[in-house]
């Protein structure tokens, strides 16, 4: 079984990158999604995550509140740092339980990590040896991924600070096995996409 690291900075298409994997065949894990459940109630991290950050990030309910600890760690490193001291190693042992689910059954041929900091993080590495062993990049340039992020309802001074939260191009590019450039129509990043996975599968 083979497992995929794709990942690219924010508005570069790798979701819809990982959709199109979805299509070909991949079992794709949203790793971003992982991050959310092992804050949420009963999550792996959760009262870690309290004990280092205080009762301060909690809701009414006693809870994790994600928009008070995304607050608390924006723009400090160190605050940051603490966090996913706490996070990454929660979700490295929930991909690696899903992982291993997917060897046992012998289902998939290729499990696509979607991962959005996989360039800023050991997430995905697992001491295990089940993690990631080829780095799918998906990039586009400024021009093209500002719109996008508008799109969605950031403003553009909201969407540069996201990306320049993020690694830069040049980071990610060298990790990668295959870098896809997306500045183009939705059909030319699915072909850009399928040639990655004959890549990868032969097929």
């Amino acid at each position: 079984m083979l497992v995929v690291g794709l990942t690219g900075g924010i508005g570069a298409g790798k979701s819809t990158a990982a959709a199109r994997f979805a299509e070909r065949g991949a079992a794709v894990i949203d790793v971003d999604a992982i991050g959310r459940e092992v804050l949420a109630p009963g999550g792996r991290a959760e009262r870690g995550v309290v004990d280092a950050f205080g009762p301060g990030i909690l809701n009414d309910d006693g809870h994790i509140d994600r928009g008070k600890v995304a607050a608390e760690v924006f723009g400090r490193p160190d605050r940051l740092a603490a966090l996913e001291a706490v996070s990454h190693p929660a979700i490295n042992a929930e991909l690696d339980a899903q992982l291993k689910g997917f060897a046992d059954r012998g289902e998939v041929q290729v499990v696509v990590l979607d991962m959005a900091v996989l360039a800023e993080s050991r997430l995905g590495q697992l001491a295990s040896g089940r993690g990631y062993t080829n780095v799918v990049v998906v990039e586009a340039p400024l021009e093209v991924r500002l719109p996008r992020l508008i799109e969605r309802g950031l403003t553009e001074e909201q969407a540069r600070a996201r990306m320049a939260s993020q690694a830069s191009d040049s980071q990610r590019r060298a990790l990668a096995d295959h870098v896809i450039v997306n500045d183009a129509s939705p059909e030319d990043l699915a072909r850009a996409v399928d040639e990655v996975w004959a890549e990868l599968t032969g097929i």
